[in-house]
């Protein structure tokens, strides 16, 4: 079944900046804490091993401890060391927050406030890149500030979008809303990733429904949301214990499996 693209209405839509259209492809997910950060990282090293230099770009993280003055982000340095670039951390993730919360909250309690302009110059400054890989914030409706959101951002970068999902119950309908919320707003959504599958992906049918309900769905899950969301199942990405964004690394076999995306291919789009 293929989702119908809805044009949205743009009284409605904030007022949008104008960024350059660059080759990339946005990374999102159906909520926090799903794994896009080793996503976003593993196609960065993918794109670079394929020959593309692949800059990554993330327009803000919170969770950021302050180390000697400055706000660190640890997804900003695990983007860094996959893509293998030397850019700094202020123009990999321009705004850096304290309090773990969404960025429009953090900000609110850190008696700040999101600055729009520098997380679009530092984008701008992407412009004769190769390649870029967006990360977003949370999930998709995640508020950057009161006023406008990751989709938003997504929405001005004119990226081609892969999602990111958690494989357990649930999935389905997270899945599904994030699609059309973007297919809604015009963005070409290139496929989906499901990431920290903990199962064998060859089970049977036969095999998951003697394991439990629990497996049962994990094994089911994919297909489901290739059939009712309409856009490819890009990859299975397995749970790797190898992976660890402190430690900046990302598992063979979770490397492997975002291999198997034909990235370059993406970039066309």
């Amino acid at each position: 079944m293929k989702i119908e693209t809805i044009q949205p209405d743009s009284s409605t839509l904030p007022d949008l900046p104008e960024l350059p259209q660059l080759r990339g492809v946005f990374v999102t997910a159906t909520d926090t804490e799903v794994g896009k950060t080793f996503i976003a990282g593993g196609i960065c090293r993918s794109l670079r091993n394929a020959g593309i230099v692949a800059e990554p770009f993330k327009p803000v993280a919170s969770g950021c401890p302050k180390i000697r003055g400055s706000r660190y982000s640890e997804d900003a340095a695990f983007l860094a060391h996959m893509a293998d670039t030397d850019r700094p951390m202020d123009e990999i993730v321009p705004v850096r927050l304290g309090p773990a919360l969404a960025p429009n909250v953090a900000a609110r309690f850190s008696r700040t406030t999101i600055d729009l302009p520098a997380i679009f110059d530092a984008y701008r400054r992407l412009d004769g890149s190769d390649a870029v890989v967006v990360e977003g914030v949370g999930g998709l409706l995640c508020p950057l500030t009161d006023e406008f959101s990751v989709l938003d951002f997504a929405v001005a970068t004119g990226l081609p979008m892969v999602i990111v999902a958690r494989p357990n119950l649930g999935t389905i309908n997270h899945t599904l809303l994030t699609i059309r919320a973007a297919q809604a707003a015009g963005i070409d959504v290139v496929g989906v990733i499901v990431n920290r599958y903990e199962i064998d992906p060859k089970l049977s049918d036969e095999e998951a429904v003697q394991k439990g309900d629990a497996v049962l769905a994990m094994h089911t899950n994919p297909g489901e949301i290739r059939v009712l969301g309409g856009v490819p199942l890009l990859a299975l990405v397995p749970d790797d214990p190898a992976s660890s964004v402190a430690d900046g690394t990302l598992g063979r076999d979770a490397q492997f499996a975002i291999d198997t995306v034909d990235w370059p291919s993406i970039l066309t789009r």
